[in-house]
């Protein structure tokens, strides 16, 4: 038998026109009968039944007239989510307890999970059982290296599960990744051409920046569109051998997403979650082939060859519980890559490097061919040792200038990066020999410039450590969309000085 609702404990549906990301919350007015009915307060987690569908939300209270009585009215994710009809009622309640909550809780006071624990733990990420709190102390608890090698790849199973898992037929599919922490070092393009011209898959799913002035998938969106459905990634894969595509579309690995969401604004990483972060999306790619690349440096991501060596064996001890195919590749992370640190200055680097342009940055393009020549190299049927002159060859020849047109045409189209609307350059106040360079100082001031939200914005940069400079030489050149962002940026410029001299004898 079913229990009809009665009305007055239904509220109408309304649109509250608020972009909350990922998190879907909900406004109530704290007059509002049901909402004081229920004792509920602000960020209490409810759970909203609308039509066939329901929905688990933080509730924010509303104590001005916005929203009436007899509403509930919902942010853009909780109402992308629900798809509430014209004139829809939904049933407000108080959320039942996670499944999960018991292993967060142990995880947090140190515990190990298992399997079937992070398993349960991620199935409710997904469904948004866990407010964003819990998800911090959930980050907060597996940060550093509080996740054995174990947890690690329970964790990389779990988030695999919850998302699609492409098949893309026998053969291999090659794949590179970069841990980051490395400003300009945008060589995917590149090495997806090259690989992808010599005949190979490499179906790439990128990220969106988190912490750094731009992602491969921003820089990439200045040249094409990169927001693809699954089918749309298919096509392109199946005519032209590759893609570089955004992967929040395609929703591999979803539930990494919304832990990266949690991750930015705390601003510090995880080993194993960057593992399972990393890893899952490979797997879920369909890749059987996948070359890490990893910058080395004090002010990289991974900042020691002891860190290096940490990290390099959890992603090995991962990927061979996971059957995938894993190379590690180690490179110079002390300084910057390429000239241009932000979307559209990054992809003006990558076309010069394809175009086989004079001034091309030569350090950018060398790093795409050694990591192309490690890829090569550890595919089947290769002959070790002669990816480097395959890679220069299609790069030098055109073909790989070709390829990565081509892949653009098949995305939606290619188009020239646009230029920044106003410029400024930081010159130096000394003289003296650039001793080290500070790449998150760097990284600091091209957001400061407007990147990645303004596409045109960050900075220009060609000294490397080593170079003399004279006092008012330009040090950077800034790039910004408006005025205000351009002061802003120089504003700080004086005080984050990313160039560290020393006197020349």
């Amino acid at each position: 038998m079913t229990t009809q609702v009665p009305d007055h404990t239904r509220l109408r549906v309304t649109r509250a026109g608020i972009d909350t990301y990922q998190q879907p919350v909900v406004y109530m007015h704290r007059d509002c009968e049901v909402c004081r009915a229920e004792g509920f307060a602000a960020m209490t987690r409810v759970r909203l039944d609308v039509g066939g569908r329901s929905l688990v939300a933080t509730l924010n209270v509303v104590v001005s007239d916005r929203v009436g009585l007899h509403e509930v009215a919902l942010s853009e994710v909780a109402w992308a989510l629900l798809e509430p009809t014209p004139d829809a009622m939904a049933r407000v309640r108080h959320a039942e307890p996670a499944a999960s909550a018991g292993a967060l809780r142990a995880k947090v006071f140190g515990a190990r999970l298992d399997d079937a624990q992070y398993g349960a733990l991620v199935q409710d990420v997904m469904a948004s059982r866990l407010s964003d709190l819990e998800l911090a102390a959930f980050v907060t608890a597996s940060a550093g290296d509080r996740l054995d090698h174990a947890e690690t790849t329970a964790l990389t199973r779990a988030m695999i599960a919850v998302g699609q898992r492409l098949d893309w037929g026998e053969g291999p599919v090659l794949d590179k990744h970069c841990v980051g922490g490395l400003p300009g070092n945008r060589t995917t393009p590149i090495v997806v051409a090259i690989i992808a011209a010599l005949g190979y898959r490499i179906p790439k799913t990128s990220s969106r920046a988190i912490t750094s002035p731009a992602g491969t998938a921003d820089t990439m969106e200045v040249m094409a569109p990169v927001a693809l459905d699954l089918a749309a990634m298919r096509h392109v894969v199946e005519r032209e051998g590759g893609c570089i595509v955004w992967g929040g579309n395609v929703r591999l690995s979803p539930a990494d997403d919304i832990l990266i969401r949690v991750q930015r604004p705390l601003d510090f990483d995880s080993d194993g979650q960057l593992v399972a972060s990393v890893l899952s999306k490979k797997i879920a790619a369909g890749s059987t082939h996948v070359l890490i690349d990893m910058p080395i440096g004090p002010t990289a991501k991974v900042r020691s060859d002891a860190a290096a060596d940490s990290l390099g064996a959890r992603l090995e001890h991962t990927a061979g519980a996971l059957g995938l195919q894993l190379g590690i590749h180690r490179s110079d992370g002390t300084q910057p890559v390429g000239r241009g640190i932000g979307p559209a200055l990054e992809a003006r680097d990558v076309l010069q490097v394809l175009r086989n342009a004079p001034d091309a940055p030569v350090d950018l393009r060398e790093r795409a061919l050694a990591l192309s020549a490690a890829l090569l190299d550890m595919a089947p049927g290769s002959h070790a040792g002669t990816g480097l002159e395959r890679a220069r060859g299609v790069l030098d020849s055109g073909a790989a200038l070709s390829k990565f047109l081509a892949i653009c045409d098949a995305q939606g189209g290619f188009r020239e990066p646009p230029k920044a609307a106003f410029t400024a350059d930081v010159t130096a106040t000394a003289s003296g020999r650039i001793a080290t360079i500070d790449n998150r100082r760097l990284a600091r001031l091209a957001k400061l410039a407007g990147a990645p939200a303004s596409a045109t914005a960050g900075l220009e940069t060609s000294l490397r450590i080593g170079d003399t400079v004279e006092r008012g030489q330009p040090l950077l050149t800034l790039h910004a969309q408006s005025p205000g962002e351009l002061a802003y940026a120089l504003e700080h410029a004086a005080a984050l000085q990313p160039f560290v001299l020393k006197e020349v004898p």
